[in-house]
């Protein structure tokens, strides 16, 4: 393997160059995101090939060795886009940049990291649909699961852009679809940020939920629980909808983002306390699709790529990549 590397990369630097001036910033990204791939795989093969020799040998892996083993990115978050048609005050993604990759070379990104183990995939912005009404997506969508035949292919949305359309030409190749859906008082979801004028956020959730029904999408809630609705009871509310899960993130402070001098929000004023969190769960502790996601667990749970995708490959246990400081890493760190 190790001897094929060179020859086949040697290969793609050349194809790469030989493009159009204009597509060069965008090609060598994906091009470093597969050279990290063949190196993974031949560096995991090795690593494991030696500590299996150990073990053979009577001595047990020591696990200094072991953290240092490559870790698959078996789970993947894909923020491809910072723009949104909401103003959540606590936002962690915020919209300091429209940049949206090509979307042949997102595709490539993506068989990449199937290649090195990728099983699920996940779409988030920003807010996803807003992106060409939602084409970008449902190609991406269609590609993952057609393509990549990927086990789970899966978008979180604020929902106020779905169409039935959308369902019509990608449903079948989505298998879960999450909506944000922070409370199930209209008027805080305005004092949160999530007023769209006349629309009734928690009217068109109940929409959502019947077309994910007819056309076979698993239908799941997210709600980030801060000073605005950290009191509220919504048990008889999602019992009602029945999603499959309702993800429950208490608000999380990231610097720069939602935070700090260069922020675009200040979510200082929506934090709760890890006490308040935790009453709040112990109030919905009836319902049994509940899923609880920490400050902690927040920080240490998911590899999230930013919009500019495949120049995060090259970061290894990092709490800071390419242009964004939100990133972490658990279960599919690189």
């Amino acid at each position: 393997m190790w001897t094929l590397v060179p020859v086949t990369f040697a290969l793609r630097l050349l194809s790469t160059f030989v493009q159009p001036l204009g597509s060069l910033g965008s090609s060598l990204g994906p091009l470093f995101l597969w050279l990290w791939a063949a190196f993974w795989r031949a560096g995991g093969d090795r690593s494991r090939q030696q500590l299996q020799g150990k073990t053979e040998a009577g001595e047990p892996p020591r696990a200094q060795e072991d953290s240092h083993l490559p870790t698959t990115p078996t789970s993947v978050n894909y923020h491809f886009t910072r723009q949104c048609n909401y103003k959540c005050g606590f936002c962690f993604h915020t919209a300091k940049t429209s940049f949206v990759l090509p979307l042949e070379e997102a595709k490539r990104g993506l068989w990449l990291l199937k290649e090195a183990g990728m099983e699920k995939i996940n779409f988030s912005g920003g807010e996803p649909f807003i992106h060409d009404r939602g084409e970008y997506l449902g190609k991406l969508v269609r590609f993952c699961k057609e393509e990549l035949q990927l086990p789970s292919v899966s978008i979180v949305s604020n929902g106020s852009l779905i169409r039935e359309r959308w369902f019509k030409s990608y449903g079948e190749y989505l298998d879960i679809l999450a909506i944000s859906c922070d409370s199930f008082d209209e008027q805080v979801n305005v004092l949160i940020g999530r007023g769209q004028g006349k629309k009734n956020h928690v009217e068109n959730l109940q929409k959502l939920r019947t077309w994910c029904r007819d056309y076979k999408v698993a239908f799941k809630i997210n709600s980030v629980i801060n000073r605005f609705n950290v009191e509220e009871d919504m048990t008889e509310h999602i019992k009602a909808l029945n999603p499959v899960r309702w993800k429950v993130f208490q608000c999380l402070l990231i610097e720069g983002e939602n935070v700090g001098e260069d922020a675009l929000r200040e979510a200082e004023q929506f934090v709760i306390s890890d006490e308040e969190f935790e009453e709040f769960l112990d109030r919905h502790k009836d319902v049994s699709c509940l899923v609880p996601e920490s400050n902690r667990q927040m920080r240490d749970s998911y590899l999230i790529l930013d919009e500019y995708f495949p120049y995060v490959s090259f970061f290894h246990t990092t709490k800071q990549c390419s242009n964004t400081s939100w990133m972490s890493y658990k279960s599919a760190q690189f």
